[in-house]
């Protein structure tokens, strides 16, 4: 894999209930809304579960997922191609946090940073 190793966590505070979190983050239907990669692929689940796998892409470079652990307050998927780590999620009442971790060519903490952004516009507007 081409790329530096990169690791970054944030933490921000967001004005909504655990549940709203979650439905943003472990649904698909809710995710797409306001991941800035916009699409997700076809054939996505109700709900993600560990083992389901589904891509992304951020301009021309594809990012593959694999969801390693999915449940009420915690999602990790394991990255491959353009990102090779991980990307973790948790969450409670009014807070979320990020943790990626990986070796690539994009700015990982830029990326971070402006899908957590979008994440609080989401759920300040629902």
């Amino acid at each position: 894999m081409l790329g530096n190793f990169q690791k970054t966590q944030l933490r921000i505070e967001i004005e909504a209930p655990a549940t709203a979190i979650s439905d943003s983050l472990l649904r698909p239907a809710q995710l797409e809304k306001w991941l800035l990669s916009g699409r997700l692929s076809i054939g996505m689940p109700e709900q993600l579960h560990p083992g389901f796998q589904f891509t992304t892409r951020f301009g021309p470079v594809a990012i593959h997922h694999q969801v390693d652990v999915a449940d009420s307050n915690r999602l990790r998927l394991i990255l491959s191609q353009g990102i090779d780590g991980f990307h973790e999620w948790y969450w409670g009442e009014g807070w979320v946090q990020s943790r990626l971790e990986g070796i690539s060519i994009l700015p990982l903490a830029l990326g971070q940073s402006l899908n957590l952004l979008s994440l609080r516009q989401f759920l300040v507007k629902k």
